[in-house]
């Protein structure tokens, strides 16, 4: 009888199960639970804890729970186990089941970051994004480490601005500025830390003619990230066109030195020429009046009335004239032969002194209006298909493909007999009136 009972006592003896591999991480997403210091004289719960979790991490979700349930029943308050009773739920898949477990360890420690992260994960599973978004954010307003966390908070938190900002880009399309700029402030009350709603919502304002909430915005963005030079751009430009070039190259410098761009680059060289434009010499505002335009004139006219046309046709390498640096348009003529738009000569001199004969005048204006082309293709296929007939100008002659287009764009008029009179010396009045169709047709495209 006494081995009998000793049989039956040895089969019902619990056996010691071994524990799996340390580096078993088969839910890296779960947040281990930490032990509080008070708990320091429990050791059989925390070492049952510890156990547990192990077997959590390896799969063994039966083992696991025993561990658990054994660290309760050592010590009932040791929430550690509550919140890892938790997480074996999450990995059974019963999200509700486990959202019980974090709120039972919550109201033993309202502060503790794994049953935060894990009741978030919780209302995730169950489609209460907003209250997900609440616990992670709790999570880390105690525990700012927890990187992975901060991570799915910006993803909630454009989930939930996701259908404001929908909207408003959709009203931007469609004309309606009012609405968007009311559907972009909606997304900023729900996401007021992410700086690209606030660029956005600046460009709306600035179509509305609202410059001065556009640089609120701007500036907040700018605050929220110090490194968004997209906004810095943003700032310039608003600057630039309420003619604080001074204000403007600041915010363009600063741009450009986080981040090195051709294009900032181009709009410093803009911002230059601008602000000598407002202090123009008396040459300039004698141009219109000229018998005979010279190329130096040509150049202070593109430069002073297309100076976006002529930095976003800027070209990369750098151009040598030896023979401008005494004149007065010297800064226009430079920038002009740097786009591309007036090339200087073989041995590096632009003359500026030279007459501007009216194959000359069509060579520069079909370079503007190929810079044109890349904005309005569709338009421009017409210019640039064109074959004009005439007169006097043959289609061999290397200036013909020119004279077609920008007779073609209205650009240029040709005289009687359908002449171009390609030799003929230009006025001040007509390269004048030129340009100033080139600045339609720019104005145009932009709409």
């Amino acid at each position: 009888m006494v081995i009998a009972l000793a049989i039956v006592a040895g089969a019902c003896a619990q056996k010691t199960v071994p524990l799996p591999n340390e580096s078993a991480t088969g839910f890296q997403d779960f947040v281990e639970p930490t032990i509080p210091e008070v708990f320091g004289n429990y050791p059989a719960a925390v070492s049952s804890q510890k156990r547990g979790w192990r077997f959590l991490q390896a799969g063994d979700f039966r083992e696991a729970q025993r561990e658990f349930q054994l660290a309760l029943k050592s010590a009932p308050d040791f929430f550690p186990a509550e919140t890892s009773l938790g997480y074996l739920e999450l990995a059974r898949k019963d999200a509700k089941a486990a959202l019980a477990h974090f709120e039972k360890a919550l109201l033993q420690n309202g502060r503790y970051p794994p049953a935060l992260v894990g009741g978030g994960q919780a209302f995730l599973a169950l489609g209460r994004d907003k209250d997900a978004l609440f616990a992670f954010q709790s999570a880390l307003a105690v525990d700012p480490s927890l990187a992975d966390i901060r991570r799915r908070v910006d993803v909630l938190q454009f989930r939930g601005v996701e259908q404001q900002l929908t909207a408003a880009r959709q009203a931007v399309k469609d004309g309606r500025l009012d609405e968007a700029a009311r559907a972009y402030a909606g997304a900023i009350a729900t996401s007021p830390d992410s700086a690209f709603l606030y660029r956005e919502l600046a460009d709306v304002e600035v179509r509305r003619g609202e410059s001065d909430a556009a640089l609120t915005d701007l500036q907040k963005a700018v605050s929220l990230d110090a490194g968004d030079t997209a906004a810095m751009v943003q700032i310039g430009d608003v600057l630039f066109a309420r003619g604080d070039f001074d204000g403007a190259a600041r915010w363009y410098g600063e741009a450009a030195v986080i981040e090195p761009s051709d294009a900032v680059e181009a709009k410093l060289d803009a911002i230059k020429a601008q602000a000598e434009a407002s202090h123009l010499p008396a040459e300039y505002t004698a141009v219109e009046n000229s018998a005979q335009l010279t190329r130096g004139e040509l150049a202070a006219l593109i430069g002073i009335r297309l100076p976006a046309l002529v930095q976003s046709a800027r070209k990369k390498d750098a151009v040598v004239v030896t023979d401008v640096r005494t004149h007065w348009a010297s800064t226009w003529i430079v920038a002009v032969a740097r786009a591309g738009i007036i090339d200087p000569f073989d041995n590096h001199t632009f003359q500026p002194r030279g007459v501007v004969r009216r194959t000359d005048l069509a060579v520069a204006m079909s370079r503007l209006l190929a810079r044109l082309a890349i904005d309005d293709p569709i338009r421009a296929r017409s210019w640039q298909a064109a074959r004009m007939r005439f007169s006097d100008l043959a289609p061999t002659h290397l200036a013909y493909r020119s004279a077609s287009m920008v007779v073609a764009a209205g650009v240029m008029e040709t005289a009687d007999n359908n002449a171009f009179q390609p030799s003929k010396v230009v006025t001040g009045a007509e390269a004048a009136a030129a340009v100033a169709r080139i600045e339609a047709l720019a104005g145009d495209a932009r709409k």
